[in-house]
């Protein structure tokens, strides 16, 4: 079978951590192999430029730098860690893709998918996601989750809650944009219907 590319997405407090657990017991039972990764991130220099991203003391970009410098920290993710892994023959989780860019600075800093696209066009014009699994909660929620977390809210999670509801948004709107690719969870359950519902789902899809 193809290795294929799965991403999880969802806003602040969503629950992607566990999902990607879930994500993965399920692949080892299936006796695949895989390699796992997250954005921006995954390799040395995307980390530091997820560091500046999320640190509160960089404090306001410009919505395009912020856009700008998602993609290039993608660029080398893909290049150094999700490419050699499918072409290994190796499925790839991967904690956010573009379309947290698309939420967070399409939508959330109303940049609009224009410049979104045009990006991902240059970056990965050949590659989308086999399957988009979308933990959608309600912004209460995914705050109140975040404000039991002993440490301190990152650059992000210290936004208004009008940006974070047009995160939510754009999420959802790309889920109705691309159901063949898209499966959205309620993650506002108890943890073991989530994960339950991330088991079936991913039964459906991808066995």
């Amino acid at each position: 079978m193809k290795a294929r590319l799965i991403t999880l997405e969802g806003g602040e407090g969503a629950g992607k951590s566990t999902a990607v657990a879930t994500v993965r017991d399920w692949l080892k039972a299936q006796g695949r192999t895989f390699t796992e990764t997250r954005e921006p991130g995954g390799t040395p220099p995307a980390e530091r430029i997820r560091a500046l991203l999320l640190d509160p003391e960089t404090g306001d970009l410009e919505p395009l730098t912020e856009l700008l410098l998602m993609f290039a920290a993608r660029a080398e993710n893909l290049r150094q860690v999700i490419r050699p892994a499918l072409a290994r023959g190796e499925d790839v989780i991967c904690d956010r893709f573009t379309d947290a860019s698309m939420a967070y600075q399409g939508y959330g800093r109303q940049l609009g998918p224009a410049p979104v696209e045009t990006l991902a066009g240059l970056v990965h014009p050949d590659l989308e996601p086999a399957l988009t699994l979308l933990l959608d909660v309600p912004v209460s929620v995914g705050m109140a989750r975040v404000g039991r977390r002993s440490d301190q809210r990152d650059r992000f999670e210290q936004n208004t809650v009008a940006f974070l509801e047009r995160v939510r948004q754009g999420y959802l709107e790309q889920a109705r944009k691309h159901p063949e690719r898209y499966l959205v969870i309620d993650a506002s359950q108890p943890l073991e219907q989530v994960t339950q519902a991330i088991r079936q789902g991913l039964a459906e899809r991808l066995s």
